[in-house]
């Protein structure tokens, strides 16, 4: 059977444009929603099984709806320009893929889908209609059916009984009735969706409710017949036209061979990586899928889904000439030779794991000439290898240039390089720069792997690791690679490491800020966390086990309470069940829904639910047990590594643009300390016999760098003196003496104090506090009458915002925000938010990394025992042998607090203790 598929591609562009962030090329042109639109369109072909199709887009202009009623969307704002500057390219990479499109002048593209949907089931066809507009719903009947690619929702006959309670030949009825305020078609006031399936239920159609409207009652009914003498035009205003004279006949929307030769300059010209491989590795196919080279770059699970398309290696780029396999001892030699003359090589290791206390080399490689690189192969075992130089030698002959500090090294990530090379006993010094922490510096907002860094900075198609390697289930290993492209990957790896370095340095250097922060702050701290990172932390996997089985037989507890609250048994950790149990059987009110239309069940939801109802509060109470039981009790001693016999996290100079470093496999710095239950799991990281855990924390870091910021004089002066800032700023908010602050007083000052830091509004001060909103706002303006210094620096942090598209941090930190100026409210009022506390999460990030670099160098200065093992949010954690207690506890608090000059002192809290829980 024929099957047509008919794209909504207007509704496509703005669902792609409001939900894509704002993704733009070098050149700073928006490109999220031609991105969005491409990758939903990308796999239709071959989910639908369409063997006609076409993209309808809605044409400029007015169409004959708006003669009909001038007021038709006539309050709709402009096109967003960032928008409108995609329309174009998006029509025309939709042809290119192979897509028919169809922009008619003076109608809408509803009435083009409509018109075709018709057309198409009088002849037999199935028609599949993908759009997210509940209008189209009126056009579903046998052999048409609705498709929302967004949401997986289809709708056939029953399926639009179910979403709106009419069927679909009353959908028309419904639309006039609650009118659509997008298009400014008024309906009968007050009478929304249940109204108007009551009324329709009970009288059948529209035109039997305005033949009763007299007898209807109440405020509804009354407004009914004010509206009646516009109700036709209205109906008319909502009804999809299906016979618009169209210029395409149903037998020329056949799918048409993609134009790879416009996609590949479409995606160069807007710097889409993954899909311009695709093309070009398909440059030279038959394939009849009008995108099947994108199809499979853009990859099958949605909007965000994007995956890398394996390439084939054979398309080599002509970067790669000059690339040099080094087999032999005088190849070596030469290269040697220039590395060790260099001012600069750029060097990487290839592994044969990505863990990196199991990685061991495969592989090395150089470059000091931007275009000139060499790999040398070590442990490759593909059939057919050829010999390879002795890895023992090897090293032996390049660990004098490895480990000598004045030979000086570029990398990406070369935290990652220093583990690989200890593992084979050898300490990599020498680091100058590293690319990553250059692009975490320059463009703190953008992703930082060596890939998108070429593609930003090189304008060089590279081959990504799994072009060589392949992934998922028949993914090998790097050792497994032929030489050939072990050459062409691991050598371009290093060459265009140096490429970006010479792009981004200078544009470093001529930044004071950017200069201090990377120089002074990210690259001296990258070792320290190395350090970190190999020395590990001692848990005590016995205890973990004890909390573990008493946690579980809490669950356990709390499953039972849970399935008495319910009436029934249930699965606890379903949210299809649960949303059954608490919205259809207690007829709990539904506080959002899920993109899918469901009933959310989040903690969010459950939070609010928990107020007034028991079944959502033992449901947050058995998550919060599972949570810490999986993801801690259970996991951690697991991850105790074998040779150690500790716990080796891996922490992360890029995950934020505050700057604050992220800890992974495991996450240290998330585990829940409000719980008794959550800060016992602290007990469990602990001191070897013979030494203590000391815990060093900044004091209210944050509010005194606000108070820096601001220059607040009595924020400033309550520093000064030392007072408690939470009692002082109640004494300012309630207009009492601070010796007249009760402690619940100060609890509520300590919640505006952190509050407005983090851009939290009247609404979320009321809902933390749980008190009115009016209550909320008055302290609110109170609190800013009395620190006018905070309300200063707070708008004028938010026109620099807007104005610069940027913030910084006291040290020079740039915290970029693309979406200060965005069209959409949300996304602009959270990035007004972002500004002002960027820079306080930012300086606080900046500050401790300096003293982590401080510490460390102490302790190496004067050959103590003690190491750093954690850095949590503003606290470092060290194990410390009994004889250097004393002088550590000493010491530490003033090296943290003399790390640098604010216009308040900076204050640092020491504890001491046999595990973690004691010592903070």
């Amino acid at each position: 059977m024929s099957k047509l598929l008919l794209v909504d591609g207007s509704s496509y562009l703005f669902r792609a444009f409001h939900a894509m962030p704002d993704l733009r090329n070098k050149a700073g042109e928006p490109t999220g929603a031609l991105r969005g639109v491409l990758n939903m369109l990308a796999p239709l072909k071959a989910s639908t099984g369409a063997t006609h199709a076409v993209c309808v887009f809605d044409a400029k202009g007015k169409t004959f709806r708006a003669d009909w009623y001038p007021e038709y969307k006539a309050h709709r704002p402009p096109m967003p320009e960032d928008l409108a500057a995609q329309i174009e390219p998006i029509h025309t990479c939709v042809k290119a893929m192979g897509w028919p499109v169809i922009v008619e002048a003076g109608v809408e593209a509803d009435d083009v889908i409509g018109t075709l949907a018709r057309q198409a089931a009088a002849r037999g066809f199935e028609v599949l209609i993908s759009t997210g507009d509940k209008d189209m719903a009126q056009l579903v009947q046998p052999g048409i059916t609705l498709i929302n690619t967004m949401t997986n929702e289809t709708l056939d006959r029953e399926g639009v009984i179910a979403k709106f309670g009419v069927p679909p030949e009353r959908i028309v009825d419904y639309l006039t009735l609650v009118g659509d305020a997008v298009d400014n078609v008024p309906g009968v006031e007050k009478c929304g969706p249940k109204t108007a399936v009551k009324w329709l239920t009970e009288y059948d159609s529209l035109d039997a409710i305005v033949a009763n409207a007299a007898s209807i009652k109440g405020v509804v009914g009354e407004n009914l017949r004010r509206a009646l003498d516009f109700l036709p035009l209205g109906r008319r205003l909502v009804t999809i036209v299906c016979d618009v004279p169209l210029a395409e006949s149903l037998d020329e929307l056949t799918w048409r061979t993609p134009d790879n030769a416009v996609l590949a300059e479409q995606f160069a010209r807007w710097e889409f990586r993954s899909l311009l491989k695709a093309v070009q590795g398909n440059a030279d196919s038959t394939t009849d899928a009008p995108a099947a080279s994108a199809a499979s770059a853009a990859g099958q699970s949605g909007l965000f889904g994007a995956e890398e398309l394996p390439v084939p290696v054979e398309r080599s780029a002509a970067h790669r000439e000059a690339y040099e396999c080094l087999l032999t001892w005088e190849a070596f030699d030469q290269w040697f030779a220039k590395i060790n003359a260099a001012a600069l090589t750029a060097f990487d290791t290839e592994t044969d794991s990505l863990d990196p206390f199991d990685a061991r080399l495969v592989g090395m490689s150089f470059s000091v000439t931007p275009g000139e690189a060499a790999y040398l192969p070590l442990a490759h075992r593909a059939p057919g290898t050829p010999d390879q130089l002795p890895l023992d030698e090897v090293l032996a002959r390049l660990r004098p240039w490895l480990e000598d500090a004045g030979k000086p090294k570029l990398g990406q990530n070369l935290k990652y390089d220093m583990h690989v090379l200890a593992n084979h006993g050898i300490r990599l010094r020498g680091v100058q720069d590293d690319t990553l922490l250059e692009s975490a510096a320059w463009e703190s907002d953008r992703n930082h792997d060596l890939d998108s860094l070429a593609s930003r900075h090189t304008d060089l198609a590279t081959l990504s690791y799994t072009d060589i390697c392949g992934k998922g289930a028949k993914a090998i290993s790097f050792a497994d690679v032929a030489l050939e492209n072990a050459t062409a990957y691991g050598a371009e790896d290093a060459d265009v490491t140096l490429r970006v370095h010479h792009k981004l340095s200078p544009l470093i250097a001529a930044e004071p800020g950017l200069r201090r922060v990377y120089r002074d702050i990210e690259l001296p701290v990258q070792e320290v966390l190395w350090a970190m990172e190999r020395q590990g932390v001692l848990i005590d996997a016995d205890l973990l086990a004890r909390q573990s089985d008493e946690l579980g037989r809490k669950l356990l507890e709390l499953e039972q309470q849970a399935y008495e609250a319910a009436g029934q048994p249930f699965n606890l950790n379903s949210p299809k069940q649960l949303g059954e149990i608490l919205f259809e059987r207690q007829k709990l009110p539904v506080v959002k829904k899920t993109p899918g239309g469901a009933p959310s069940t989040d903690e969010e939801v459950l939070a609010q639910l928990a107020l007034d109802y028991p079944l959502p509060r033992l449901l947050l109470e058995y998550r919060g047990f599972a949570k810490l039981k999986n993801t801690y009790t259970d996991k951690l001693p697991r991850m105790v590594n074998a040779q150690t016999g500790r716990v080796h996290t891996s922490f992360s100079q890029t995950g934020a643009i505050t700057g604050r470093l992220a800890s992974s496999d495991p996450n240290l710095q998330n585990i829940p300390v409000r719980t008794p239950e959550g800060r016992r799991i602290r007990q469990a990281f602990i001191a070897p016999a013979g030494y203590s855990i000391v815990s060093a924390d900044y004091s209210q870091i944050e509010l005194r760098i606000m108070a820096h910021l601001s220059g607040d004089e009595r924020l400033l002066q309550a520093f000064a003196q030392g007072e408690d800032v939470h009692r002082a700023t109640a004494a300012e908010v309630f207009g009492i003496a601070t010796a007249e602050v009760t402690s619940e007083q100060r609890r509520y000052a300590k919640t505006i104090n952190f509050g407005l830091i983090y851009g939290m509004s009247a609404h979320g001060l009321a809902k933390s506090l749980e008190i009115e909103r009016s209550a909320a706002q008055s302290w609110i303006d109170r609190y800013f009458a009395r620190y006018p210094g905070v309300a200063r620096y707070m708008e004028e942090t938010r026109a620099l915002a807007r104005n610069k598209g940027y913030v910084e941090t006291v040290f020079g930190r740039r915290l970029i925000l693309p979406e200060i100026k965005s069209s959409n409210a949300g996304r602009r009022q959270g990035a007004e938010r972002a500004a002002i506390n960027a820079p306080m999460q930012g300086t606080a990030a900046d500050l401790v990394k300096m003293a982590m670099r401080r510490v460390y160098d102490w302790l190496g200065t004067e050959r103590l025992e003690s190491r750093l093992l954690l850095q949590v949010h503003d606290e470092l954690i060290l194990e410390v042998p009994a004889a250097e207690l004393d002088i550590v506890r000493q010491k530490l608090p003033q090296l943290m607090a003399g790390v640098a000059e604010l216009k308040v002192p900076l204050l640092a809290e020491v504890g001491v203790g046999a595990n973690w829980d004691e010592a903070h």
